[in-house]
């Protein structure tokens, strides 16, 4: 039941003096899609009355069946602080039905929604995500376009001079704090012009909303510095690349159903079962939660990416990591998410693993406490370590085989996912790329 009612939404609206509302939807791209409404259309939005055309979404509808409605979600409403003119901009975030009044079956947020109902079946009441976002600040130049100029030569955990994104940072610190969020931690990242902002856990289908919102607000605040805020994967060669850690735990009622204080390492057969879906299924959701061919730039050895199956108590090579903490902190790592994907699809994906795992009491084997980034191919081959998809097209081949990746993402965003992406890497596949012109140009 909603926290929020239509009353306490036309007091906000009237008190703050909000003159615009923008009705937010997310695409299958993981893109923030809006139609912007005066506050005088209000009552029809609150009346789930607002109609657009989906076949101009990526990967919604047919022309021919584009009539779509907006539902607003009445807890996501949000006044954002910037200036906006004349009264401020507020926004809801809203799920999509069909003009029969049903849910869209291409809609990411109303999808997630799907599984996370196969969870409370199951007997399980939530499911939370704590997201560790990275990304880049690039300067602007004079005509307000990004350019590949860092703002810093910083490592992990600098600070002014050295951090010369310090004030920005802070600045989003702010801005996050005002918008209602819990900012855990920030600081510099291991290379330069490299940031994290760590904003406390919520229920999965809140936290991808706060990932959404997270982003504008990045993006919006590094402009008014001068900057360019990227969560490309890697847009640097020979640094670290940019991912989304995601913390995530499952409860029953007031209890983490990870946590047993008498299992071995604390963890209960039910943490042991969600985490053994998951490593048996990251090769089919890799390209759902690794979804550009940029983010296979990042998932390589060498820099801190998890790059193979396997889990681990003590070590962050493998592709899952158990912290430290127990009780109801306790919780399950996966490394390899990066901040492009579509967070209502990742976490359908990652649910849907886990759950699986749960149904068919899987054995996640024995963790990886060493070092993987220095084993030999024969010794991965010996512990049976396999890695992650190299590339997308490798990752899109990996869905293809999952069939309980493609019920994750349910048959309409499954077709139009691997089609989109399919072009994409097609695209990629026969460009003419500048390293090619210099390798071979005057050799051959």
């Amino acid at each position: 039941m909603s926290k929020m009612t239509k009353d306490d939404i036309r007091n906000y609206a009237k008190n703050e003096n909000v003159n615009f509302i923008r009705l937010q939807i997310t695409d299958i791209l993981g893109m923030i899609k809006s139609v912007e409404i005066p506050v005088t259309q209000l009552e029809k939005a609150l009346d789930n009355k607002m109609m657009f055309d989906g076949s101009s979404i990526e990967g919604f509808t047919r022309i021919e069946e584009s009539d779509m409605y907006l539902i607003p979600d009445l807890d996501t409403w949000m006044v954002f602080p910037w200036p906006s003119g004349t009264g401020k901009v507020a926004r809801l975030i809203c799920d999509v039905a069909q003009a029969d009044g049903s849910p869209f079956p291409g809609d990411p947020r109303g999808n997630l929604k799907r599984i996370l109902k196969e969870m409370e079946d199951m007997g399980f009441s939530d499911f939370n995500l704590g997201p560790e976002p990275e990304f880049f600040l690039f300067k602007l130049d004079r005509h307000g376009e990004p350019t590949m100029h860092l703002n810093d030569q910083g490592d992990y955990f600098d600070f002014a001079p050295l951090d010369l994104g310090e004030n920005c940072r802070r600045d989003i610190v702010l801005q996050l704090e005002e918008l209602g969020f819990e900012v855990e931690a920030s600081h510099h990242e291991s290379a330069p012009g490299q940031h994290e902002i760590d904003f406390k856990y919520a229920d999965a289908l809140r936290a991808c909303d706060n990932i959404q919102t997270f982003k504008l607000v990045v993006k919006t605040i590094a402009r008014e510095h001068g900057f360019h805020a990227t969560f490309m994967p890697k847009p640097i060669f020979g640094v670290n690349g940019s991912g989304m850690h995601c913390n995530i735990s499952l409860f029953k009622g007031e209890k983490n159903a990870f946590y047993d204080e008498h299992g071995e390492r604390k963890l209960s057969e039910t943490a042991y079962q969600f985490m053994a879906g998951v490593l048996k299924h990251v090769r089919g959701f890799t390209s759902i939660t690794n979804p550009t061919v940029n983010s296979y730039k990042r998932l390589v050895p060498g820099f801190e990416a998890p790059c193979y199956v396997a889990w681990s108590a003590q070590n962050r090579s493998p592709a899952i990591r158990i912290p430290a903490s127990r009780g109801l902190s306790t919780r399950i790592e996966v490394r390899s998410v990066d901040s492009v994907a579509n967070p209502y699809l990742a976490l359908s994906a990652i649910l849907k693993a886990g759950l699986s795992g749960i149904e068919q009491k899987l054995n996640p084997g024995d963790p990886c406490d060493c070092n993987i980034y220095e084993m030999s191919v024969q010794e991965l081959d010996e512990l049976g370590i396999e890695t992650l998809p190299t590339d997308l097209d490798h990752a899109l081949i990996a869905l293809d085989k999952d069939p309980v990746m493609q019920e994750a993402l349910g048959k309409h965003i499954y077709t139009n996912f691997r089609e989109v992406k399919q072009k994409e890497w097609d695209s990629y596949r026969i460009t003419v790329h500048p390293w090619e012109i210099d390798q071979y140009r005057r050799i051959y």
